[in-house]
């Protein structure tokens, strides 16, 4: 058996687009998504958000189920147009309401909420006043986090900012894969990022001066991560630097988005790499941005093989034919959960979460009226096994969500990808644990896998 520490967090994960529904009833306002999911052909099959998993209305059978599994924690997240319709200004009781009985359902539970404050539903009526390349979209944030904070604080202690800017900013405003759907230029995307790394210091100088309980606080970047192609000194180097590398045009990596938060700066190397194209940026700015956290979150799945290459720079290397993939095309790589804590946390020097961690897989209920996965509970016991290793030898992981709670909106794929531990028929929304949910119960209770 590979033992955790003791208090070590099992949760399970979701984001409020994705599982909500509920999409324009008490009050709430539009998203980005609900603008997206309107535009034919940007979502898989014409699919949208607007009933999801209902949980607006299931909650409480949610919740249950949640502590049927066992669950220590749950991550979720707030709905911005929900609680303010139109981005700043006149707060929406009833979206507030919500949160608070989900909050009060958890907690009766015994799970602890672990809030997101963005999981990139942002407010439609801010983005026709420019999103996030509005200079002042750090100040509604910080509103809005203020508000979120006077009403939860008294109960929630774990709070994280942003879920993955690589991905709202990057497929969002440049790629235009994802909400908002927009293909600018890179001055403008690199514009829109600060204005997202500003909003996340503002969150926290605003969580930490108004917090009824002391917060604790972090954020959710994807892991971006490698796996070395051996054990040489040579290739685990070239990982390493893999780890922090920034290439010109690409906004995927963990140092640019990372380093300011938590070092006070851009990296040097993202600075040369993305040269003309960074925005201006004060001293000022990079106060705000660079407030104490107490966790570092990274949200991991597959990942590339790299090596050494002959002037010891990382190279990848191409996968052999047949290698295990998800229903998502991403490579199965258990050791990331090895390597990818080990390189953040020796540059951050933070604790780390696993704030995501899963696979979609191809699950549909059974003859017998069960979902039998056992793809997802054998990738989830390698990457355990991997992480189980890694904390045994010095990565001070403190927690592990597994992604997803149940089947879900996802994005723009729509219905077509299944990462939950529960199962969802997206017609009649019955609920079905799969049989993933039932082992992830015994690894919890054991606080160990084997």
């Amino acid at each position: 058996m590979h033992k955790f520490p003791d208090h070590f967090i099992w949760g399970a994960a979701t984001a409020s687009y994705q599982i909500e529904g509920a999409a324009q009833e008490d009050g709430k306002g539009l998203s980005v998504w609900d603008m997206l999911c309107r535009q034919p052909g940007k979502i898989w099959n014409g699919h949208s958000g607007s009933t999801a998993c209902d949980h607006y209305h299931r909650y409480q059978e949610d919740v249950s189920l949640m502590k049927q599994m066992g669950l220590k924690a749950y991550r979720f997240s707030l709905s911005w147009p929900r609680i303010i319709p139109t981005g700043f200004g006149r707060v929406n009781e009833k979206g507030l309401s919500f949160y608070d009985r989900l909050v009060d359902e958890l907690l009766a539970a015994n799970i602890q909420p672990w809030v997101t404050l963005f999981h990139w539903d942002y407010p439609y009526e801010l983005f026709i006043r420019g999103g996030w390349l509005s200079p002042e979209s750090p100040h509604w944030f910080a509103d809005y986090a203020a508000i979120v904070c006077d009403r939860l604080s008294d109960r929630v202690t774990n709070w994280m900012t942003l879920n993955e800017p690589q991905c709202f900013i990057g497929l969002g405003h440049l790629d235009g894969y994802h909400a908002p759907g927009l293909k600018l230029g890179f001055h403008e995307v690199l514009l829109a990022a600060h204005h997202a790394l500003l909003a996340h210091g503002r969150a926290v100088q605003v969580l930490r001066s108004r917090a009824k309980k002391t917060p604790i606080i972090g954020w959710a970047p994807v892991g971006v991560s490698g796996v070395p192609a051996s054990n040489s000194p040579e290739d685990i180097a070239a990982c390493r630097t893999h780890h922090y590398q920034i290439k010109p045009g690409s906004l995927w990596n963990n140092t640019w988005w990372g380093d300011p938060p938590v070092l006070g700066h851009y990296p040097e190397e993202g600075l040369r790499a993305y040269g003309d194209a960074v925005p201006k940026f004060t001293e000022k700015d990079m106060r705000t941005i660079h407030q104490p956290l107490d966790f570092y979150g990274i949200n991991v799945y597959g990942s590339p093989l790299i090596k050494a290459g002959p002037d010891g720079q990382p190279q990848e290397v191409q996968r052999p034919t047949g290698y295990p993939i998800t229903q998502f095309y991403w490579e199965v790589t258990p050791e990331n959960l090895y390597w990818a804590p080990k390189f953040l946390g020796e540059r951050y020097k933070l604790p780390i979460v696993i704030t995501e961690n899963g696979m979609s897989g191809h699950d549909w209920v059974s003859t017998d009226g069960a979902v039998h996965d056992p793809a997802r509970i054998d990738l989830t016991r390698r990457y355990l096994r991997e992480l189980a290793r890694g904390i045994a030898n010095g990565n001070d992981v403190r927690g592990y969500f597994h992604w997803s709670l149940m089947d879900n909106f996802e994005w723009a794929e729509g219905y077509r990808q299944r990462f939950g531990l529960i199962h969802v028929d997206f017609n009649t929304l019955k609920r079905t644990p799969k049989d993933s949910a039932a082992w992830y119960t015994g690894v919890i209770a054991n606080n160990a896998v084997d």
